[in-house]
């Protein structure tokens, strides 16, 4: 029968090999540290993780699919200068925390799998990462002492603070909490503020938080919110001289001096041979080769989450971004296709959801658009991609959006973007009406906004259309 550790409480461990494993309902690892008495490691190798998974005395040992791994440790193999193995629980997910979960367990077993000691790891909160447990010396002998230690530097910091090496920077990306922008602006009340993943691919979505009978936005107080209207008074869009301008750099341009006149790239038209490569601001006609108008295209947009290298670097971070389309009437947002709600009210435009396959392979998410079907009132579209579980575009690569022709499935244009920015959001690019024609334009643009609800405020600097 085992014996329950309170935090602090240590026993005797009279067994030579033990076995420490973790009960816990989120993706997490389990790690060592073996650890002198100055509380560092001798070398690298005295770090067992994933990715180093053997060390002095301790092998980290896989569990049944979707368990943590756990840690064999025979302790008269373990060298005599380490005084203490301290096993460590790393969320797989550096934005969650623990205390949005039941409270992890730490069980120590014998080599039989006869449970010795368990200790439940309350008190948790904000962490990520967690010191659970050690094996320590104590006048020859070994014991076992619950610890239950938060850690709230990140992984790369806590394993650099026991002396372990560190030296590819994205490794500390992957492991840490991800950088944050500039904070944005509360979401409208019309949207919803913290949006869960959607929970079928079916479309229209049936969930009446998202589709009620009256619609999306949800109906009350509509969209835009009554008062101040949209934008807010004295924030019109693009916002005057000596406010906002690039994104984290302070005002632009500096007082007293002019705006500098922009100089967008030239227009460009469509090919039936080959698709156009858009660069940033560049502009394309929705016309086929010959005049004809388009009328039902597809928006492909992709990415692939950046594989990082170095000590930790077998892993490819969980990188969960989704697609969506916001519709304008002129300044004011009207509706939204979306992981939440897939098709728009007036069926113009249907979110594909997720992991498509078939007709645009390698596209990670695909939006359909039948521009004979946009509201009149309609001027503009904005597609724009943001971080569920706010990593950045710095743990991004090859984003890209394509326009294929929905009749033929050719592609017509892409846009990719270069290099990772350190945004949760990216207004990828935007559809508009220039008289009787509808008109794309490459934008690449980042902000701070984890859904779409967030995202809103953002989009008003992209509608002039000069």
């Amino acid at each position: 029968m085992s014996a329950t550790l309170a935090k602090g409480q240590n026993g005797p461990l009279a067994t030579n090999d033990v076995v420490v494993s973790i009960q816990l309902t989120a993706p997490a690892d389990l790690s060592a540290l073996l650890v002198t008495e100055q509380g560092k490691v001798r070398s690298d190798a005295d770090f067992v993780f994933f990715n180093q998974p053997s060390g002095p005395g301790v092998n980290l040992q896989p569990a049944p699919a979707g368990q943590p791994a756990s840690l064999a440790v025979s302790l008269n193999s373990v060298p005599a200068d380490i005084a203490q193995i301290r096993a460590v629980i790393t969320l797989d997910d550096a934005n969650s925390n623990f205390g949005q979960f039941p409270a992890p367990t730490a069980i120590v077993s014998d080599a039989a799998g006869n449970r010795l000691y368990e200790y439940q790891i309350e008190g948790l909160s904000s962490e990520s990462i967690v010191i659970a447990l050690e094996l320590y010396r104590r006048q020859g002998s070994w014991k076992v002492r619950a610890v239950g230690q938060g850690y709230a530097g990140g992984f790369a910091a806590l394993v650099t603070d026991h002396g372990v090496t560190v030296d590819d920077s994205s490794s500390q990306q992957q492991a840490a909490p991800a950088p944050q922008a500039a904070p944005a602006p509360p979401p409208p009340p019309a949207y919803p503020t913290q949006p869960p993943p959607p929970t079928t691919p079916a479309y229209p979505a049936q969930d009446p938080q998202y589709a009620p009978t009256g619609g999306y936005p949800p109906p009350g107080p509509g969209y835009p919110p009554p008062g101040p209207g949209y934008p807010p008074p004295g924030q019109g869009y693009p916002p005057p001289p000596g406010r906002g301008g690039a994104p984290g750099q302070g005002a632009y341009p500096p007082p007293g001096q002019p705006v500098p006149p922009q100089q967008p790239p030239a227009e460009v038209s469509l090919s039936k041979d080959r698709p156009v490569s858009l660069v940033k601001g560049q502009r394309v006609t929705l016309r086929k080769e010959g005049g004809a108008a388009l009328t039902f295209v597809k928006m492909g947009l992709g990415w692939d989450p950046v594989k990082s290298r170095g000590m930790f670097g077998n892993r490819t971070v969980d990188v969960d971004l989704d697609a969506s389309v916001v519709m304008f009437a002129d300044t004011n947002p009207v509706d939204v296709a979306y992981y939440g709600q897939l098709t728009s009210k007036d069926g113009s435009i249907r979110h594909q959801g997720d992991n498509l396959t078939g007709e645009g392979e390698g596209d990670d998410e695909v939006i359909l658009v039948d521009l004979t079907r946009i509201p009149a009132h309609v001027s503009t579209l904005v597609f724009i991609v943001t971080s569920y579980k706010g990593h950045t575009f710095e743990q991004v690569q090859n984003a890209f959006c394509r326009l294929v022709d929905g009749t033929t499935n050719a592609e017509l244009a892409r846009y990719t973007l270069a290099g990772g920015m350190p945004f949760t959001a990216m207004a990828m690019s935007k559809v508009f009406r220039v008289g009787n024609d509808w008109k794309m334009q490459a934008l690449g643009e980042g902000f701070a906004a984890k859904h779409p609800g967030e995202a809103v405020p953002h989009l008003g600097r992209f509608l002039q259309h000069g």
